[in-house]
């Protein structure tokens, strides 16, 4: 299903669009036919995008050329009028007020959108997504090089990195499909966020992560990972990425060459991944090949260090890495497009005017949000004036993403219809699947005293934990079961009086759910358990040590149960959507078999093993 615009008026070819088509492919003509050569970038297998794509390079300026390098952010909702605060953003980062003069200064191979970072605003209902995604391609047809934009966004599903939030349809998320297993559920949910992205305008998804979680301490990745086996990692990004296809977007595999085993997180430091050379082709490079076997036509790049590759050097910068090893060795021919720039793994160890430079030399293509534009454009243009980036190193990357937009049909079908877009995003058949899929997920870690399944009926049921929506949704569910519930949300980091205030209600409940949010987090400085994880864990056992029933959710990383090993019942969600949290109550009542297994492994606290193996996982 797509919402692209179907008004004849884009459609029908006018005379001076024959003309300027005629002009095109008589000047692609003069230039003799495109051959595979030096003459030119690119294969003679690009057809029947190849010569259009080498006579769009021939009339491009050196300024333009640079200029589709760069994926940037914009502040507001509308392209032409943001708001005055959207305007002041605007004018700190480029020195102009609206999206759209944004898009004319710079002329930029792509937009992303986000809603917090720096402000921005871009994203609120779907008519207005919509809109916006016209007005910045309007504002991009409107120069003289008529290049639409490629609009991007991370829209990985689940709790953690979904930009889009209601009305959009709600997916479970990669660790929870881990658990689910199911490939088609996989292709699906990725199907349906592609279709609602493609309503709206978006035209490519930074997902899916194709990381290998083998790290239970990894502050970054997690749940965002689909989990530590890489087989079942390969087949999951392979079916999401002819998902997103069959959905209209392209999709992303990231973070290359592999965050899954790394205890910093590199939007705040550079992480170091110590796999050697097999140890990468065991657990890492799987889904990458995987990825590029499916077809996937990006592959975003990593802030991290790999000394069995390229001592030192993070893998974005790292020629070693995005060339050698990605381009040569698994032979992936599509873009390369850097993480964002600005992340201090890229800031912390190169200055603004010379980590483009070096990324665009190691091999990526387009680079996403520096934390300085001026600079970071004016750096490449000089580089490439000076020869230290030759002018054909530059037309292989800007010939790549033509191409791209090109086989997307970005070029021939730049609009979307903002009516049909409040129809296709959030869709009663999207919402059915959603939860279908969700209900396939959920874990049934422990039962030990055969507490589950609940029954309906007359109970007082104290609801403690973390997240205040969270918390809300489960005693809702439980008091339409007859229960009286009482919330007592804590917060990330419990207090001792909130604690006390908890064992206190507990004392009088008859059943307790406690929902806990990282509470096997580690500070990697330290190599100690955070303070957020040492609180929640002593809630838990405090509640514990009450003598009432508990029944313990990890609502996010399903680590948690190592820290409390005493609980006789937990189940883990992977997240906390909606979805997810009307999934879990429906299985501790009985109404839903728990079939989801873990698609990871538990290890102890203490290193002495594993608590719970990969694969584990109870039923009624």
């Amino acid at each position: 299903m797509s919402a692209r615009s179907t008004s004849t008026t884009r459609h029908v070819r006018t005379p001076l669009r024959l003309l300027a088509i005629g002009l095109s492919l008589a000047l692609v003509a003069a230039f003799g036919p495109p051959a595979a050569t030096a003459s030119g970038p690119g294969h003679s297998g690009d057809a029947p995008y190849r010569g259009k794509v080498i006579s769009q390079l021939r009339h491009m300026t050196l300024e333009q050329k640079v200029g589709q390098l760069f994926v940037i952010e914009v502040a507001g909702r509308d392209a032409y009028a943001p708001s005055d605060a959207a305007k002041a953003i605007n004018r700190r980062m480029y020195g102009v007020d609206t999206p759209a003069e944004v898009v004319a200064k710079y002329q930029p191979g792509g937009v992303i959108y986000y809603t917090l970072r720096n402000n921005d605003d871009n994203i609120g209902d779907p008519a207005q997504v919509a809109t916006l995604s016209n007005g910045l391609q309007r504002a991009a047809l409107s120069l003289p090089s008529r290049i639409p934009l490629q609009i991007s966004v991370d829209q990985e599903g689940g709790a953690l990195v979904a930009r889009f939030g209601p009305p959009a349809t709600q997916m479970p998320g990669n660790m929870a499909l881990g658990a689910g297993r199911s490939t088609r559920d996989a292709r699906r949910s990725a199907e349906v966020i592609g279709t609602e992205l493609d309503a709206v305008g978006v035209t490519q998804d930074y997902a899916p992560v194709a990381d290998v979680n083998v790290n239970p301490n990894n502050p970054v990745i997690g749940i965002r990972s689909i989990g530590s086996d890489p087989g079942l990692v390969s087949r999951l990004v392979a079916a999401q990425v002819r998902g997103y296809r069959a959905g209209g977007v392209s999709a992303v595999a990231k973070h290359f060459p592999g965050h899954g085993d790394t205890a910093k997180d590199s939007h705040f430091g550079l992480p170091e991944v110590t796999h050697d050379r097999a140890e990468l082709e065991a657990i890492d490079l799987p889904p990458f090949r995987a990825a590029i076997d499916a077809g996937i036509e990006s592959i975003m790049t990593a802030h991290i260090v790999l000394p069995a590759i390229d001592p030192g050097v993070p893998a974005t910068m790292s020629h070693k890495i995005l060339t050698g090893l990605l381009r040569e060795e698994l032979g992936f021919e599509g873009l390369i497009v850097t993480d964002a720039l600005d992340m201090q793994g890229a800031t912390a160890t190169y200055p603004p005017d010379v980590a483009p430079v070096r990324a665009f030399l190691a091999g990526a293509d387009q680079l996403l949000v520096p934390p300085q534009m001026d600079t970071a454009y004016n750096a490449v243009l000089d580089a490439v004036r000076s020869g230290e980036i030759s002018k054909q190193r530059l037309d292989e990357s800007v010939y790549r993403i033509l191409l791209h937009k090109h086989r997307r049909g970005i070029f021939g079908d730049p609009y979307v219809d903002p009516v049909a877009a409040t129809h296709v995003v959030g869709a009663p058949e999207h919402v059915a699947d959603a939860q279908a899929i969700t209900d396939r997920t959920t874990t049934l870690v422990k039962n030990d005293d055969a507490l589950l399944p609940l029954t309906a009926g007359p109970r007082r049921v104290l609801v403690a934990g973390w997240g205040v929506g969270t918390t809300q949704t489960i005693a809702n569910a439980v008091a339409a079961r007859g229960a009286t519930p009482q919330v007592l949300e804590s917060g990330t980091t419990p207090t001792a009086a909130a604690i006390a205030n908890a064992v206190t209600a507990a004392r009088a409940s008859d059943l307790v759910v406690v929902t806990t949010n990282n509470a096997y987090g580690f500070n990697p400085d330290t190599g100690q358990p955070t303070a957020a994880a040492v609180a929640q864990t002593a809630l838990v056992r405090a509640l514990l040590a009450t003598g009432t029933p508990v029944v313990a959710v990890a609502v996010r990383n399903p680590y948690d149960v190592a820290s409390f090993p005493a609980a006789p019942t937990v189940l883990d969600t992977y997240g906390y959507t909606a979805h997810q949290m009307d999934s879990l109550v429906r299985v501790m009542f009985g109404e839903l078999e728990p079939t989801g297994k873990l698609p990871v492994s538990i290890p102890r606290a203490d290193g002495t093993g594993d608590l719970f193996p990969f694969g584990h996982g109870l039923g009624y």
